[in-house]
């Protein structure tokens, strides 16, 4: 998904409304296409619409395909080719062509399966839907499939008819100090996809002054992170380099399997990091997934560019692993 947009909960309450809904899923792009593979709109039987696949060039189309789907109660398979007048109006330099699958609620796609999967979502819990397009089946599964998790990428399985849709959880960044580089890092983590959230329990740093139109949370990091939660597609970055405020959230983040933890100070500073951590109980394997000095070395001069560092540290580690 391009973002954690609302098409399947919005077709699972339009179906459950009686209005009936479509589900339209980008399954495959040649070109310069406007919308990636998994982009998804919604279409309900009164012809309302959520979400996008096409930058709006074809959408139109899309939604009358949707409503004979409906009525007739089976799945299509559409291709449009977007010409490059109709590619510059949507901000790309040349045309392409786009595969879009067209699924009915309930007679192709089960109301079962996607409230399943909604639920899936609002746990934040990973999932992919598989679609099986010559046996028309459909299913959801969290195994396999784990470079396509990592990488956010739907796609065919490699010389089948298998289509699977990746639906992770929207990407959260969690910073631990009202610092002067949090304040370049926060807007730039939006900028790539990321919900922030600063915590720092002095208001004077954490303030809305500093920090304009950002989510702060004043209470102490350790409160703050059980608060918000940690998960896999969670990111924890810890600034103060003090550790009566780093180390309560860094020792919750060693055991909830968050996928990049990295934590500000000098090489001394880590390594007296790693002593109170090992003589805290925490394992060597626990404490090396800690990235500290934090951010890939790329000569950093001055916060903004430390931001750059980290959040560069940050996009390898998730698409690559640690």
């Amino acid at each position: 998904m391009d973002r954690f947009d609302k098409c399947p909960e919005t077709a699972l309450a339009w179906h459950r409304s009686g209005k009936g809904a479509v589900l339209a899923t980008v399954i495959e792009t040649w070109g310069s296409a406007p919308r990636r593979v998994g982009s998804q709109l919604a279409i309900s039987g009164e012809g309302e619409i959520e979400g996008s696949v096409s930058g709006g060039c074809v959408e139109g189309a899309v939604v009358v395909e949707a409503m004979d789907a409906l009525e007739e109660g089976k799945a299509r398979e559409l291709e449009f080719g977007v010409s490059d007048q109709d590619a510059f109006a949507v901000g790309l330099a040349c045309g392409g062509t786009i595969r879009v699958l067209v699924e009915p609620i309930g007679e192709v796609l089960p109301e079962a399966l996607l409230a399943e999967l909604v639920q899936h979502r609002s746990d934040r819990t990973p999932v992919a839907y598989v679609a099986d397009l010559d046996n028309n089946e459909r299913s959801l599964t969290r195994d396999g499939h784990d470079q396509a998790f990592r990488m956010d990428r739907s796609g065919f399985v490699e010389d089948s008819r298998t289509f699977v849709a990746i639906h992770n959880p929207p990407l959260r960044l969690i910073v631990v100090g009202a610092v002067h580089i949090a304040q370049a890092l926060l807007p730039m983590a939006r900028i790539a996809g990321y919900d922030p959230t600063l915590i720092d329990p002095r208001e004077a740093f954490g303030s809305e002054g500093r920090f304009p139109g950002e989510t702060i949370l004043h209470d102490w990091p350790d409160e703050a992170v059980q608060k918000l939660g940690l998960d896999t597609r969670t990111a924890l970055v810890l600034l103060t380099h003090d550790p009566k405020l780093d180390d309560p959230a860094l020792e919750q983040a060693l055991r909830a399997n968050c996928f990049y933890i990295g934590a500000l100070g000098s090489t001394r500073t880590h390594a007296k990091r790693v002593e109170r951590l090992a003589a805290a109980g925490f394992t060597q394997d626990e404490i090396d997934q800690i990235h500290g000095p934090i951010g890939l070395d790329i000569g950093a001069s001055g916060p903004a560019e430390i931001a750059v560092s980290i959040l560069a540290e940050m996009t390898r580690v998730l698409r690559k692993g640690a």
